[in-house]
């Protein structure tokens, strides 16, 4: 199609232009010439008004793509700030449930970043970005508003180590908060925890809520810990088998709570 556009084009140029130099030559033809040089001027302006179309067409297509590109970065941008802004009220969030607790709570907090995590099965532990250089110290107690979370196993000067209660090395002096019922909360592999040493006696259902009792010296009364999901009481034996689950999703902890004067205590026997 191009090659016969061009041919035409070039036809037309070379009729104007034998008709230029020599008009005598088509004097007594100008009707006969007319009609042969009308029709291919008529489709050459005909050409160049399609080709004008098309290439208008182009640029106005590219200045669109331009447009939708400099649109979907501004959008982008947009969606990034409101990302952003929608963490900072999430992080804001959390930090008003802390200022909570301090209201309710006669302690001494410190907030710290949870910065790592272990991946241990056996051993469950978190490093926090709070030190000695912060008044941390080794067997501190850690919470956050919805619960127990570990207490503090090893720290330097800028981080330290927490021991996640879910660990199967943690035991929290714990109560029924239904019954007063007691007993010693350990973690399992699976991240729950197990009731030890309920008294068979005691009034343990499914569904209730589990908290420390503030007599292991470490944790202060009435945090919450879970609560019971199974209980099982043997034919024989003095205790309960208990299940509990934790109120805590350590799986998404983000900040916590360090509570530097926890009230001093030794550890009560319950016999």
């Amino acid at each position: 199609m191009i090659v016969g556009v061009i041919l035409v084009i070039a036809v037309n140029i070379i009729v104007l232009s034998i008709a230029a130099k020599s008009p005598h030559r088509f004097y007594g033809l100008k009707t006969p010439a007319l009609y042969i040089i009308t029709p291919f001027q008529s489709m050459v302006s005909r050409i160049i008004v399609f080709m004008k179309g098309i290439w208008n067409n182009y640029f106005f297509l590219v200045s669109v793509s331009r447009e939708n590109s400099d649109l979907s970065r501004a959008l982008e941008k947009a969606l990034e700030k409101n990302r952003h802004l929608a963490e900072i009220e999430l992080s804001n969030a959390r930090l008003r449930e802390l200022l909570k607790l301090q209201e309710t709570r006669d302690f001494k907090l410190l907030a710290a970043e949870v910065i790592g995590k272990g991946h241990s099965p056996w051993y469950r532990s978190i490093i926090i970005d709070k030190g000695t250089a912060n008044g941390v110290e080794k067997g501190l107690p850690i919470i956050i508003p919805g619960g127990i979370v570990g207490q503090v196993v090893e720290t330097t000067r800028r981080y330290s180590k927490i021991l996640l209660i879910t660990d199967q090395n943690s035991a929290v002096d714990a109560i029924v908060q239904r019954t007063r019922a007691r007993g010693i909360i350990e973690g399992e592999p699976g991240g729950g925890f197990v009731f030890k040493y309920v008294l068979r006696k005691e009034d343990i259902k499914a569904g209730d809520t589990v908290v420390s009792s503030g007599m292991d010296g470490v944790y202060p009364k009435g945090l919450s810990i879970g609560w019971v999901s199974g209980v099982i009481k043997p034919i024989s034996g003095i205790f309960q088998e208990v299940s509990v689950l934790p109120l805590v999703d350590f799986n998404t902890l983000e900040e916590v709570i360090i509570i530097l004067n926890p009230p001093k205590r030794e550890f009560v026997s319950r016999r």
